[in-house]
């Protein structure tokens, strides 16, 4: 039997191993401001890989999008919109803020969302958008830029699974007021868990760094609500280590997206996943679905790909807002959202990580074809 594909893989090597063993003989792990030699380093190398003044490490991108929320003093009574085709730690924060989350359709060709369904949703106690790059292709932002700056609504940046993507020349993270990375185990990269704010606004960086910290202004002063977001040092030497990996990594995600793409191309059967001129994926995860499909169907041929050792997955086969939890709280119900329930009904993922070479990839196809008939 062949061995298991994994979805994803982390790339770990001498680098990252020799980095944490560094932190782990200088006895310092972490630091009480959040703020270690480490953590330094890498927030500025990571900066500057994006193009923004500031990178505000944290512990996760759950704590990166809950700090950009508090850092915007978003509070009980606001509304924030977002997709529901996403994972739920983009929407926990914001009942972390006591506010509510008001979920929004997607581009059924990009699956990211749209920025005319978050403009009919634009309610008078709406301060945030939450824009998520889905699987790595970044949205159409200048409609949604455009759109945030006549309304006064701030844009936060859901890069989770973006790290390196492009939009018309800038790296997402870096178009809206904060960026939201997140570095656990499934990402381009990553430190394990953890995660990063972006910004070019020197008040919200400062806000960041507070919030990390329990809302200090100074040791044992808080002046505002933060939590312990800290990332430990040996967590950013292993982020230090990985970045510098990035682009090599980006690029073979590319090439096996594109290996995948001629493998697949033939059928008529099947929607594979594009870019357009002016935005580059940092393909997370590669995502197609089977024309006429339903979620049975998907379910099945997934199933039998996973029975050919192919992690194949489903991200995400229940949309957010038909979630117990949502829907409980909310109300929300199926047929409000037509394109994320679609593609909740059709999509699936296959490996495409740094590890795989032709004759991986040529598996995963031609057992795909077999099994989607």
């Amino acid at each position: 039997m062949r061995d298991l594909i994994r979805i994803n893989e982390p790339q770990i090597g001498r680098e990252e191993i020799e980095a944490v063993t560094t932190v782990l003989k200088s006895g310092v792990l972490s630091n009480k401001t959040g703020a270690g030699s480490k953590v330094l380093e890498f927030e500025r190398i990571f900066a500057s890989f994006i193009g923004v003044k500031h990178a505000v490490a944290v512990s996760s991108g759950t704590a990166a999008l809950h700090a950009a929320l508090l850092a915007c003093d978003v509070k009980p009574g606001d509304e924030v919109l977002i997709p529901s085709f996403t994972i739920a730690g983009t929407a926990t924060p914001v009942l972390l803020c006591g506010a509510r989350p008001t979920f929004c359709d997607i581009d059924p060709a990009t699956y990211c969302v749209s920025s005319d369904a978050m403009e009919n949703a634009i309610g008078r106690k709406t301060r945030v958008m939450f824009v998520v790059h889905t699987y790595g292709l970044p949205c159409d932002m200048d409609p949604i830029l455009e759109l945030a700056r006549r309304r006064g609504i701030t844009v936060i940046e859901d890069a989770c699974q973006a790290h390196g993507a492009i939009y018309k020349k800038r790296k997402v993270g870096s178009l809206g007021e904060l960026g939201c990375f997140s570095f656990s185990f499934g990402r381009n990269m990553t430190t394990g868990e953890g995660g990063m704010v972006t910004t070019n606004d020197d008040e919200l960086a400062n806000a960041l760094r507070s919030i990390r910290t329990h809302g200090e202004e100074r040791p044992y002063w808080i002046t505002r609500l933060g939590s312990n977001y800290r990332m430990t040092e040996v967590a950013a030497a292993i982020g230090t280590a990985q970045l510098a990996k990035l682009p090599a990594n980006l690029q073979r995600r590319r090439e096996n997206a594109e290996f995948m793409r001629t493998q697949l191309t033939s059928s008529d059967k099947l929607e594979l996943p594009t870019e357009t001129e002016d935005r580059v994926h940092s393909w997370n995860m590669y995502t197609l679905s089977v024309k006429g499909a339903n979620a049975g169907k998907r379910n099945k041929i997934v199933d039998r790909l996973r029975n050919k050792n192919i992690e194949a997955e489903i991200y995400y086969e229940t949309p957010l807002h038909l979630l117990p939890l949502y829907r409980d709280m909310f109300g929300s119900s199926r047929g409000m959202l037509p394109e994320t329930e679609r593609a909740a009904r059709k999509v699936m993922q296959f490996p495409i990580h740094p590890s795989l070479g032709n004759e991986e990839l040529s598996y995963i196809a031609d057992n795909f074809k077999k099994i989607a008939g």
